[in-house]
């Protein structure tokens, strides 16, 4: 079910895609040089939406948040595709890209959510069989099914022994489930014969990390303890991919020579409001929880007794407010210290904190810590030492984790878009 659901935004996104194109074509004769522009400006527009969230399924069934989401990647889409443009001569015309943005952020938010909202509405439900209890495995279904947009239905819980679960496989015709959720692996070792007959009959047999992780984007603690045996295994190693480390490089280079304005105006300001010394330096836990030195931009004082709390300098909100305080931690990107994207680097204290009081904390450090990261812009900022929390910050980071791949490494890097437009999560 949530694969047919992705499938429609694929197809959704597709069809606005090529749209685009068609209304450019009433607005300019096209020419190889145009076409490469308006090459640039769509798939510029179509990432920008996909930032903003426009594509998620939450947003795409809700006509407000569309309109929020489809305006703001657009507006973020033509700024980031009039860069190269403003190279090409002869240009695209004023009136194409008035026409673009107007038909992308005014036209397609209404169109992207009746199409999803007439889809989803006549998509049939997915109903499970839970091998579980109830009192265990609802709340966490409960969530996983507002997700789906009520796409995903349980039929009924189990605490089966063979009898049982034979009788409630037997259905000959119409089974009035679609598949059977294995939800408890201990409940599910005692009529694992049971469960093999039942693929022979086509009946279909999935397991609740999979369904929670591609509804969730999350793995809950508790979904972990469930499955230890399984996430012991997939966590056993740290993870390093080649190909986001080459991007890294080429992401923080560019980043440095793009931002240098910023980071000499940075100086300057500190030095003039606040004087020496301009860099703040601290410890962190990185990979494989090893101490690495972070570098950011001084934005507290350090307090004058033990017992105080830091103060913010003179040129402490502006930085902050802007994030160019984060642009120093580019240097341990190249340095290999970091990754662009990954878990937040916890200090000492919350990193002993968190490892002696929440359970398998520890899987957080098997990649690279990152300067924004999925459970930053999917979650939000966590700071005070709440064991709830920063389980819940846990559950985002694994989820990366586990499924750390290039696709996810630039979907964070867009979203960080959003993050840093709107200030959320700042602190």
């Amino acid at each position: 079910m949530l694969r047919r659901i992705a499938n429609l935004k694929y197809l959704i996104a597709s069809f606005l895609f090529v749209t685009l194109f068609f209304i450019q074509s009433l607005t300019l004769t096209w020419t190889p040089g145009y076409a490469f522009q308006a090459l640039i400006l769509n798939i510029a527009i179509m990432l920008g939406i996909y930032a903003f969230r426009g594509f998620d399924n939450l947003t795409t069934y809700s006509l407000n948040s569309c309109i929020v989401s489809y305006i703001s990647g657009t507006v973020l889409g033509v700024l980031f595709a009039l860069i190269p443009i403003v190279f090409f001569t002869p240009r695209l015309p004023r009136l194409t890209f008035f026409v673009t943005a107007a038909v992308s952020g005014l036209i397609f938010p209404f169109l992207s959510c009746v199409l999803m909202r007439y889809t989803i509405k006549h998509l049939p439900p997915r109903r499970y069989l839970v091998i579980g209890r109830e009192e265990e495995l609802g709340p966490i279904l409960e969530e996983v099914k507002k997700a789906s947009m009520g796409k995903i239905e349980i039929y009924s819980y189990m605490n089966p022994s063979a009898a049982t679960l034979t009788e409630a496989i037997s259905f000959e015709d119409v089974k009035p489930f679609d598949a059977i959720l294995i939800g408890d692996p201990e409940l599910a070792r005692g009529v694992q014969p049971i469960l093999n007959e039942a693929i022979t009959k086509n009946t279909s047999i999935e397991y609740l990390p999979t369904l929670v992780e591609s509804s969730l984007h999350r793995i809950p603690i508790e979904i972990i303890e469930r499955f230890r045996e399984y996430y012991e295994i997939v966590f056993s190693q740290a993870r390093i991919s080649r190909r986001i480390r080459v991007a890294d490089i080429v992401f923080s280079t560019s980043l440095l020579v793009l931002f240098s304005p910023f980071i000499l105006f940075s100086v300057l300001y500190i030095l003039i409001r606040d004087g020496r010394p301009i860099f703040f330096t601290q410890p962190r836990h990185g990979i494989n929880a090893r101490i690495f030195k972070v570098y950011k931009f001084r934005t507290m004082n350090e307090p004058e007794e033990e017992e105080d709390f830091p103060t913010l300098t003179k040129s402490g909100k502006l930085l902050r407010m802007t994030r160019l305080n984060e642009i120093p931690q580019l240097f341990s990107v190249i340095k290999g210290d970091m990754s662009i994207v990954g878990p937040r680097p916890d200090i000492a204290r919350t990193y002993e904190y968190c490892t002696k009081e929440i359970p398998f904390y520890r899987y957080r450090t098997r990649v690279m810590p990152g300067i924004t990261g999925h459970a930053q812009v999917v979650y939000r900022y966590v700071d005070e030492l709440e064991y709830d929390t920063f389980a819940k910050r846990l559950s985002y980071d694994l989820y990366y984790v586990k499924n750390m791949d290039f696709r996810l490494y630039l979907a964070t890097m867009l979203r960080t878009a959003e993050v840093m437009l709107f200030r959320r999560g700042a602190k």
